[in-house]
């Protein structure tokens, strides 16, 4: 029996996560074709910098997205676990989503050292292209953090039987 409540608790983890990153990827995908149409509307803004180094489709930023998705929801297992999303404050989920996007940002970087991807001759080095990514990656991840919050409160209120929250 205790071996089917510990897969039972795995199952959820596992679906909480890809639920997380999936809807992360969605408003990341969003946000690319926003920038996008942005960029084309009002040409010369400050991010059109990023398109010399990103240059996949827009809505491509949902892989990523998935994968920051993924890796938040790592660190708010360990960091918040036993706690009820009432108990926690929305800097706090903002400071662990930035940490997810830190560690996503580093993502490239070890593809690279473990030999799973590789850098294209653009002259910029593993370390340059990383620290061009951190910023928005951790920034995004931030802020989809305190929207995931916001949304499992709101969630968390509907459930519970007498409505409080």
């Amino acid at each position: 029996m205790h071996n089917e409540a510990m897969m039972n608790q795995w199952q959820r983890r596992i679906r909480g996560a890809i639920g997380i990153g999936l809807t992360w990827a969605a408003g990341w995908a969003l946000v690319g074709l926003l920038i996008g149409v942005t960029s084309t509307l009002l040409p010369g803004l400050p991010w059109d910098a990023f398109f010399e180094v990103f240059d996949a489709p827009l809505p491509a930023l949902a892989i990523p997205g998935f994968c920051g998705g993924v890796l938040f929801s790592m660190v708010l297992g360990i960091a918040g676990r036993r706690r009820r999303f009432e108990e926690l404050s929305l800097p706090r989920f903002a400071a662990w989503g930035a940490m997810g996007g830190v560690l996503l940002s580093l993502l490239p970087a070890a593809m690279v050292g473990v030999g799973l991807a590789t850098i294209a001759p653009s002259g910029a080095g593993v370390w340059q292209l990383t620290a061009a990514i951190v910023v928005p990656l951790t920034l995004l991840s931030a802020v989809s953090a305190s929207g995931s919050l916001l949304l499992a409160r709101k969630a968390e209120r509907r459930a519970l039987p007498d409505g409080r929250g």
